[in-house]
């Protein structure tokens, strides 16, 4: 599918794809449904198409993968409360009977429960399947605060993968007014690694005050992919490249991206670029009006807080999906993690009303990119489950959070009905 279909990509790419200043990504919230532990090491394959998912209304087909293109195999990545349950919304509809590609779901118990038991264990094991497998699919995890415990799995998994970038990217939802005047996809393109995530930190007494050190890194590399990827990304999309970090005051740590951008500008004269320090280019998302799609690069950090900024200016969290990318030496993709850009939503677990848009976007998103890297059928069914969300959405069904009343699984079942009679359709023109 063209990046420049007004229908997204199914990924942050996407964003891309776009055309709009604003973007979207995350994570979401689940519970756990599992009779059985399972080893770090091993992971058990659970076929989505083994049982009935669908509502009642909806008829199961049968699938002859052997007509169908090479198998897939995605790393699932399970995880805590209502991130779990939203995980399984997806798989609902990453079914072959419903996406008519053939798909192999590889599962690994990252919850905080195995996590503790394992050591951790599970998170690197998982974590080199994804390396081979080049597809994960990741439900929001608990990261717990003591000091001491296992941390979350996020960094880990990362930096297993050597993760670049991640991009998530703020648009419109159809039927949902956006605030400050927002029209246009806005994409944060951050980066995935260092910064102040796995900084080494230390406190120590001088005169008789407590004092807190904290040393962080980044590598050239890095902002040299966050560049390149973010120019390439505006390019796309008929965007511009905008932001920047807080150069003048960190002229040698923040300095880096900023000399990295400037060089990306100069092999790519056509994308226009505006470079503003990050505390104006919070000032300038809320005070006026993008005029056309924006790309925004940044720092870990700084990116992990923007993204939460512009997402909820479209109308929700959970309107958007977030995609790690792990490139080869041309910057082409080599491996994919999706997920939601928010948490596990304690308080909604259980309930049946928590917004399961970014979990099934992020499972467009990760059949997009497996579409670009050759298997056969991914991108009809990547396009198929974007349209059939957002046009979920238009014709009123919605979730809570966006003014609706429908139910999660409902949604969902929605969704899935669309999905079945696009590919349908498509396959008879």
């Amino acid at each position: 599918m063209s990046i420049e279909s007004p229908v997204p990509l199914g990924s942050s790419i996407s964003p891309g794809s776009q055309n709009g200043p604003w973007t979207r990504h995350g994570n979401t919230c689940s519970r756990r449904q599992k009779a059985a532990r399972r080893e770090p090491g091993i992971s058990c394959a659970r076929q989505p198409s083994v049982r009935s998912i669908a509502l009642p209304h909806q008829e199961q087909l049968s699938v002859d993968c052997r007509l169908m293109a090479e198998e897939l195999r995605i790393i699932v990545l399970e995880g805590d409360e209502t991130g779990q349950e939203l995980l399984e919304q997806a798989l609902r509809v990453l079914d072959p009977n419903v996406v008519k590609v053939p798909v192999e779901l590889e599962h690994y118990d990252l919850s905080l429960e195995n996590r503790r038991r394992t050591k951790n264990e599970v998170v690197t094991s998982a974590a080199e399947a994804m390396r081979e497998a080049r597809f994960g699919l990741k439900a929001a995890t608990i990261t717990p605060e003591g000091k001491d415990d296992v941390g979350s799995p996020n960094r880990l998994l990362r930096e297993a993968i050597d993760g670049k970038v991640i991009i998530r990217t703020g648009r419109r939802i159809p039927g949902v007014t956006p605030i400050a005047g927002v029209h246009y996809p806005i994409a944060v393109v951050r980066m995935a690694v260092g910064d102040a995530y796995g900084a080494q930190e230390r406190r120590e007494l001088q005169n008789g005050d407590e004092i807190a050190f904290r040393t962080e890194r980044i590598s050239r590399s890095i902002c040299r992919a966050v560049s390149e990827y973010s120019f390439r990304t505006a390019g796309r999309i008929h965007g511009r490249v905008y932001g920047g970090p807080k150069w003048t005051v960190s002229p040698v740590y923040e300095g880096m991206l900023k000399e990295e951008l400037d060089e990306a500008s100069e092999r790519h004269p056509e994308v226009p670029y505006s470079p503003v320090l990050i505390d104006a280019t919070y000032a300038g998302l809320m005070t006026g009006a993008a005029d056309a799609p924006l790309v925004i690069p940044a720092l870990n950090r700084d990116g992990d807080c923007l993204s939460d900024l512009v997402m909820p200016m479209f109308g929700s969290i959970a309107g958007a999906e977030s995609v790690l990318l792990a490139f080869d030496e041309d910057y082409d993709v080599k491996a994919v993690m999706a997920e939601a850009p928010h948490g596990t939503a304690p308080a909604l677990q259980g309930k049946d009303i928590a917004n399961p848009m970014a979990m099934i976007l992020a499972a467009a998103a990760l059949l997009h990119y497996a579409g670009e890297l050759g298997h056969e059928g991914c991108d009809t069914a990547s396009r198929a489950i974007y349209e059939s969300v957002l046009e979920a959405v238009a014709t009123g069904v919605r979730t809570p959070d966006l003014g609706g009343h429908a139910a999660t699984s409902e949604f969902t079942g929605e969704v899935i009905a669309r999905v079945r009679t696009k590919i349908d359709i498509w396959a008879s023109l």
